[in-house]
């Protein structure tokens, strides 16, 4: 297992600021109708890809998520300069502008999405992990979810499958409370969804996922078994989200009560106190962190408003496979 050293605790707190940053700068240009559809932001959740990313072999390995995905592909090294163009529909972005905020993707990376369907990704996730094994790749995939995906049949499909064939992957279930605005509680007979993974038999643990080096001593255990070939792993990463489902949300069923307690939790605050536990940083050179995260922000916006539109005819690009289309030219000739 990696260290926990200061650079990691100092490039943490780094990184994870700059991400609530981002994500609050997100919800700055929605409102401001910079970004349009469907924005679902991921304040509370950092300590999850700080950890895993920290275990993680980001030269092999791979991730993919549900839509509530800008901050993963960062951790595995995307430009957020580019996730913020895609954001904003730019051609300068990660999918040329076409995917939006449910679709970030970037082979380069390993970053498989981005996926608007609940559940969607369970079963790619898997598929991706038996690529990995049938061509002795050494690499594992990281297979993110809602707590709302795991009531989707197609998780139980693929965790047998998975025990089955042995495949290096690592299933998490990122359990903030709430399913869009259904409590955990409300979906099953019992609120342990790590659970799940007993009737298959997969190694399976709920871990504290506001501390990112508890999330990186489970996924570390969790990834080398995978790599060794003993198959996947379930965890349910236990967390809170600080801004509600989506923009969209206006949070009828929590109280602000309830969202002030878990702010004592916060994963931002959980590195900053360590750091000062262990006399890695002074408060003012976290600031100037904190400072660099903000103008970090800022050149990404500039970035995006700086860059072109993509070309409306490049929506066929993606959609046909043939190069005449086919299909429009005989309705048009009909």
């Amino acid at each position: 297992m990696k260290e926990f050293s200061k650079e990691v605790y100092l490039k943490w707190y780094e990184e994870m600021t700059m991400w609530r940053r981002f994500e609050d700068k997100c919800r700055s240009l929605y409102l401001k109708q910079k970004i349009r559809g469907f924005l679902h932001l991921y304040n509370g959740q950092e300590a999850i890809p700080a950890g895993f990313t920290h275990a993680m072999d980001l030269s092999k390995d791979s991730m993919i998520t549900a839509y509530r995905c800008h901050i993963h592909p960062m951790a595995m090294g995307v430009d957020p300069k580019r996730i913020m163009a895609e954001l904003c529909g730019k051609a300068t972005g990660t999918s040329q502008g076409m995917g939006g905020s449910m679709h970030i993707f970037s082979k380069e990376h390993r970053f498989y999405g981005g996926h608007g369907i609940v559940g969607g990704q369970i079963p790619l996730g898997a598929g991706i992990a038996f690529g990995d094994k049938y061509f002795d790749r050494k690499a594992v995939n990281i297979c993110f979810m809602g707590d709302g995906a795991v009531r989707q049949g197609a998780l139980h499909e693929t965790f047998n499958m998975a025990m089955n064939w042995k495949l290096p992957v690592v299933f998490v279930c990122e359990n903030n409370g709430y399913a869009m605005g259904t409590s955990v509680k409300r979906t099953a007979n019992h609120e342990d969804i790590y659970k799940l993974g007993l009737g298959y038999e997969m190694p399976c643990l709920p871990v504290d996922a506001m501390d990112p080096e508890k999330v990186a001593e489970a996924a570390y255990e969790a990834i080398e078994r995978a790599r060794r070939g003993d198959g996947p792993t379930f965890i349910e990463a236990r967390t809170y989200r600080y801004r509600g489902h989506s923009m969209s949300d206006a949070e009828p069923y929590r109280s602000k009560d309830e969202v002030a307690q878990y702010k004592l939790e916060d994963p931002i605050e959980i590195v900053k106190q360590r750091i000062f536990d262990n006399n890695w940083a002074t408060q003012e050179e976290l600031d100037a962190l904190e400072e660099k995260s903000r103008e970090f922000v800022e050149e990404c916006v500039e970035f995006m408003e700086n860059s072109p539109y993509p070309d409306a005819n490049l929506l066929y690009d993606y959609v046909y496979s043939t190069p005449d289309y086919p299909f429009i030219n005989k309705l048009e000739n009909n």
